[in-house]
């Protein structure tokens, strides 16, 4: 027994017609040139320089591994494909363009950015201490003016 409402209609629904039409068209997009990759938790992931304009720079890599940074494995972050350089001396790594994937633990690069910003402020005092040692009060290096600006009625002078 058929039901005489729904006698004749087919059993695409509005929200199956519906979805084929509002698919929007594949768009092309260019590939970044470092890829993504899932971070794990408690790390910190930077690319380091391996070669500049096809001359190694081991002084680079080797400062940066004790400061603890280590290569990161291909084998760990597959979603990060690329392909392996023949001549590259860290196999089954991340290297691209001369840079290598390495991480370490955040806790280090936490450590290792307050250590920067105590020493730019250390040094910006001893800048400013300096320069202010140079001040004199008969010629002052800076002057404390104090601008003023009024908005008037625009009949100056000559009105």
């Amino acid at each position: 027994m058929e039901d005489t409402k729904t006698a004749g209609r087919s059993k695409n629904t509005r929200a199956n017609t519906s979805r084929e039409i509002e698919q929007r068209p594949k768009q092309w997009t260019p590939p970044e040139l470092l890829p993504n990759i899932n971070k794990e938790d408690g790390k910190s992931y930077r690319y380091v320089r391996v070669s500049s304009m096809g001359q190694n720079d081991p002084q680079n890599v080797s400062s940066k591994f004790r400061e603890g940074w280590e290569p990161v494995k291909a084998s760990e972050h597959p979603e990060a494909f690329t392909m392996p350089d023949s001549n590259s001396q860290f196999t089954d790594s991340i290297e691209i363009g001369g840079l290598l994937l390495c991480k370490t633990d955040e806790e280090l690069t936490q450590q290792r950015d307050e250590y920067i910003t105590q020493r730019t402020e250390q040094n910006t005092e001893s800048v400013d201490n300096n320069y202010m040692r140079e001040d004199d009060p008969r010629m002052p290096l800076f002057k404390n003016k104090s601008t003023k600006v009024t908005f008037g009625s625009g009949g100056g002078k000559g009105a």
